[in-house]
């Protein structure tokens, strides 16, 4: 009689190419340098603070871009020991899993050995047992041999059920750890670009130190001109009047200090929205055919009562108010710049209204609905930065549950190219 015997072993060590001692040395040394890095960037800071509120000259401007370009030099250096610090710990964590799939593979294995003997065992009746063993002592090894095999397939389900648990966790913080190491990358690539654009400004200011003055004030005109056309410029929005790039900065900004949303982020969000509306055309206009009316395009069980409770409290009339058409799928009715739902925004009124004052809040007013979308973006993930973290908030906010599905990746990079256009833009503005 041939007997089976599980064996439950634990997880191999780990395979790691430093000592503990040397990886202990390290890491304290990375961050021992982080710490430095760190004063180094605050110090700097104060430093170009104090620059930036004296009088305009030319040496003052070169030191404010010999400061700025320090400051980019310093950010870099930051995001580069984040990334050697992450390094190890993501190659640790794939070796990790690797060797947790291994092992449910090996339970597998042996889960299907166990279930076959089981159900040779258990089909064999009890005259055969008997009469196919030469003493009754093999019978009773037999039970016993069952016995141990129903035991083992329960501990095997355990096993693998406990491991693939650790897996799964260790393949969320993976995946976290990747995230973390692309938005360093990021930041790495935003800094090089300041420090290309600042040598290069700073070049054109030491060519005039040896000239006269009026060509520095020149510049200076040249600047303010710049910053007038970009603060000027109409910030078109969906559904309503467009306003100012300059007003729709200043929105942002103040709703940012309590949301925590990055401004250039919200405004890109609010670009995008009015991008695709240009596509898709409006509804429920007045003139426009039956088959843009509200109870045509909007879900009527979910939206059409919110929204004619909206536009009541608003005093608006609900045959002649702007709303989005439907995509080219599912239903329309997203009112405002915001493009909410009205299912969506009659939770987030008394928010809306906490941040901007106005009750009730309206979703065609512009900074209500700025308010609105950074609140949800900040539900979404997406205070505090973070390239990551950013694009999921806007594949989210575009898409909801289906955010991961490629065919929706082009709203996300969109946004993301639309934020690093509004930062430039709003640094411009924000430069003394």
């Amino acid at each position: 009689m041939v007997l089976f015997f599980l064996v439950f072993t634990l997880l191999p060590s780990l395979v790691i190419a430093e000592t503990p001692e040397q990886k202990e040395a390290r890491e304290s040394a990375l961050r021992k340098e982080l710490a430095q890095v760190e004063a180094d960037i605050a110090a700097n800071t104060k430093k170009l603070q104090i620059k930036q509120g004296e009088a305009s000259s030319i040496s003052r401007d070169i030191q404010i871009l010999t400061y700025q370009i320090n400051q980019a030099k310093l950010k870099i250096r930051q995001k580069q020991i984040e990334i050697e610090r992450l390094g190890g710990d993501i190659t640790k964590r794939e070796k990790t899993i690797t060797t947790l799939s291994t092992k449910i593979e090996e339970e597998k294995e042996s889960l299907a050995e166990l279930l076959r003997k089981t159900k040779e065992l258990d089909h064999v009746t009890m005259p055969e047992v008997i009469l196919g063993n030469d003493i009754l002592s093999d019978f009773f090894v037999d039970l016993n041999s069952f016995n141990f095999i129903q035991a083992s397939v329960h501990g095997s389900f355990l096993v693998m059920r406990d491991t693939q648990v650790e897996t799964t966790k260790e393949k969320i913080t993976l995946e976290r750890r990747r995230d973390a190491e692309r938005d360093a990358k990021r930041v790495i690539e935003e800094e090089t670009k300041k420090i290309q654009t600042a040598e290069a400004e700073k070049k054109r200011l030491l060519a005039l130190t040896n000239q006269a003055a009026a060509s520095y004030k020149g510049i200076i005109a040249e600047r303010e001109a710049r910053r007038a056309v970009i603060r000027s410029a109409l910030f078109k929005l969906r559904d309503t009047t467009s306003i100012s790039f300059g007003e729709a900065v200043d929105m942002a900004i103040r709703l940012s200090k309590q949301t925590g949303v990055r401004p250039a982020f919200a405004l890109a969000i609010l670009k995008q929205e009015t991008n695709i509306g240009q596509n898709v055309g409006t509804c429920n206009r007045a003139g426009d055919p039956p088959e843009k009316h509200w109870k045509m395009i909007m879900h009527p069980t979910r939206d059409q009562a919110p929204y004619l409770r909206i536009v009541t409290e608003l005093g608006l009339d609900p045959e002649a108010t702007p709303l989005s058409c439907a995509m080219s799928y599912g239903y329309g009715g997203a009112m405002g710049p915001a493009q909410f739902i009205p299912s969506t925004w009659e939770p987030y009124k008394a928010r809306i209204s906490a941040v901007t004052g106005n009750t009730p809040p309206n979703p065609w007013r512009p900074f209500d609905a700025f308010a609105a979308s950074q609140l949800l973006l900040r539900d979404l993930g997406a205070a505090g930065g973070g390239y990551t973290s950013e694009r999921t908030a806007a594949l989210r906010y575009y898409a909801g549950g289906n955010w991961a599905d490629p065919r929706n990746a082009f709203y996300g990079d969109s946004v993301m190219r639309l934020a690093t256009e509004m930062q430039a833009q709003i640094d411009i503005l924000q430069t003394n």
